[in-house]
């Protein structure tokens, strides 16, 4: 789904977020387990599109910022997309992603990492930490609770995929861009003078490193 899509089409995707159904007419339908919810957002003409409200959009866990492709990667673009059709292979089979859904809740997080993860979300909101008071007038909503779950599941998962049973500070580090930078709501003072929600993330983790 994309931020082009009108309310109606955004509240069912929220349906299969929250509910993991969805409904057409009367009629509700699981969806199947596992299953992943992606939408696309393009700064680039956004005229007449259907912004979702905040609180929608803190139901996203991650968002990733993707950039032009390199050169080389671009060139794969063209090779694939003009060349000869790829034959798809099955890599993972659905009983193997849920075990290994399960084997990431079991990756150890200390409490010293949880209390990083809830710091970085904590000072996110205006005027809640001693030195960051001139980010208050720049921000009128900081990132929300989910955010530090989010923060500790995707870390979680991350050490995961580097083989460890684990969780590093330096994992939630990594990841807290992708899981703060859509919950912090600027001011239009904020706005005007040029913050972005990206600098803001960069801010607090410089001011809260991984300890």
């Amino acid at each position: 789904m994309t931020h082009r899509a009108p309310a109606k089409v955004q509240s069912a995707l929220l349906e299969a977020m929250q509910e993991r159904q969805v409904t057409i007419g009367k009629d509700s339908h699981a969806l199947p387990d596992p299953f992943v919810v992606l939408a696309t957002e393009n700064p680039i003409e956004t005229d007449g599109t259907y912004p979702l409200p905040e609180a929608q959009l803190d139901r996203f866990m991650l968002k990733v910022v993707v950039d032009y492709p390199s050169f080389s990667e671009e060139v794969v673009i063209v090779e694939r997309i003009t060349g000869p059709a790829i034959e798809l292979r099955q890599v993972v089979t659905v009983e193997q992603l849920r075990a290994m859904q399960q084997k990431v809740t079991e990756v150890y997080v200390d409490p010293a990492v949880r209390k990083y993860a809830a710091t970085l979300a904590f000072a996110s909101r205006p005027g809640k930490v001693k030195g960051l008071e001139d980010m208050a007038p720049n921000i009128a909503f900081g990132a929300s609770p989910r955010a530090s779950i989010n923060m500790v599941s995707a870390a979680r998962a991350l050490a995961f995929m580097r083989g460890r049973q684990y969780v590093l500070p330096p994992d939630v580090s990594e990841i807290a861009p992708e899981v703060l930078r859509h919950r912090i709501v600027l001011t239009s003072e904020g706005i005007a003078a040029g913050v972005t929600a990206q600098a803001t993330v960069q801010r607090l983790l410089a001011s809260f490193p991984a300890p």
